[in-house]
C-alpha cells in the first residue's frame, strides 16, 4: 500500500441535495475501518449550488476530499484549481481531492467505476449499446462506452434539446451516437448492453416490454431495488449490473485517491452498502 498523510485527523464527506439517502458514508467508513484509518471521518452534508462556494470556502487543512452528487457535479468545476482529463471529457466532477497544499482537484470516478462494475459481471466489450436518459450520468455512461463499445450507441431521450446535447457529447467523445425519442425506448432492449440512467420510476412502464433472453442491463439506481425494469430483466434471464455495483466501484476509487492507500477493500465496502440498504429489523 502507498503511504498516507500522517496520523492526524482527516475529514471527507459527500455533498448534495437531497443527501439523506446517500450510502457513501457507509462505504467510506467501512473502508477506513478496514484500512486502519481510525483518525479519518466521513460525513454527509446537505449542500445545494448556492451553498457550495461557502462550504468550500470554509474547509480547513484537515479535509482530504469530497464526494459530490446532484446538483453539484458541474457547479463545482469553476470552484476548483484543476480537473482531470476524465472529468473534463464530460465536464462532470463527482470527486474532489484536496492536496496537502490545499489545491482542489476534480475527478470523475463514475466513468472508470462503470467500466469496473461491468467488467466484474463479465462485460469487457460490446458491439452496440443503448442509454436510457440524457443527464450527467448519461454523459458519464457514454464516456465509459467510448472505451468498451466498438459500435453505435443509441440514446433514448425526451426532448430535442436533450438529443442535441447527447449528440454533442458523442461527437466530443468519438462515439457513433444516435438519438431516438423516449416513446421508442422499448427498442433499446435489442442492444446487448443497456444502461438506464434515469431517476426512480422513469423506466417502470418499460418493464412490460423486456424481451425473452435480453442482454445486460446496467441500472444505475439502487433504491428501491430491484427496480421493476431490473426485476423483469432478471426474470427474462438477462444479466444485471446494479447501481450499488457502480456506487461501490466508484467509491473504491475515491477512497484510494483521497487516502493514498491502495487497494481499497471492495468486498467490505459492498457488504457495508448492502447492510445499509437492508438494515436488520
Amino acid at each position: 500500500m502507498a503511504g498516507t498523510r500522517g496520523t492526524e485527523a482527516r475529514r471527507a464527506a459527500v455533498l448534495g441535495s437531497p443527501i439523506a439517502h446517500s450510502l457513501s458514508p457507509a462505504l467510506h467508513r467501512a473502508a477506513y475501518r478496514e484500512l486502519g484509518l481510525a483518525h479519518w471521518s466521513y460525513d454527509r452534508f446537505e449542500v445545494d449550488e448556492a451553498g457550495l462556494p461557502g462550504f468550500l470556502g470554509g474547509l480547513d487543512a484537515s479535509w482530504a476530499g469530497l464526494s459530490l452528487t446532484m446538483p453539484l457535479k458541474r457547479a463545482v468545476i469553476p470552484l476548483l484549481d484543476s480537473i482531470t482529463d476524465t472529468a473534463a471529457s464530460v465536464e462532470t466532477v463527482n470527486t474532489v481531492v484536496i492536496g496537502a497544499d490545499g489545491r482542489r482537484t476534480g475527478d470523475n470516478t463514475d466513468i472508470p467505476g462503470m467500466i469496473a462494475a461491468l467488467r466484474e459481471r463479465g462485460v469487457e466489450k460490446a458491439d452496440s449499446a443503448a442509454i436510457l436518459g440524457a443527464g450527467a450520468t448519461a454523459s458519464s455512461a457514454l464516456a465509459a462506452l467510448s472505451r468498451i463499445c466498438t459500435g453505435p450507441v443509441t440514446a433514448y431521450v425526451r426532448s430535442d434539446a436533450r438529443a442535441a446535447e447527447m449528440r454533442g457529447w458523442g461527437e466530443r467523445l468519438g462515439v457513433d451516437l444516435r438519438t431516438a425519442d423516449w416513446a421508442a425506448a422499448p427498442a433499446a432492449f435489442d442492444a446487448p448492453l443497456v444502461i438506464a440512467t434515469t431517476p426512480a420510476g422513469t423506466t417502470d412502464a418499460l418493464a412490460a416490454s423486456v424481451p425473452g433472453r435480453p442482454g445486460t442491463l446496467f441500472d444505475v439506481l439502487y433504491e428501491p431495488w430491484p427496480t421493476p425494469l431490473a426485476a423483469a430483466w432478471s426474470r427474462g434471464g438477462g444479466a444485471i449490473v446494479s447501481g450499488l455495483d457502480l456506487l461501490v466501484h466508484q467509491a473504491v476509487l475515491q477512497v484510494e485517491r483521497m487516502t493514498g492507500l491502495s487497494p481499497a477493500p471492495l468486498r467490505e465496502m459492498r457488504a457495508a452498502g448492502t447492510a445499509a440498504l437492508h438494515p436488520a429489523d
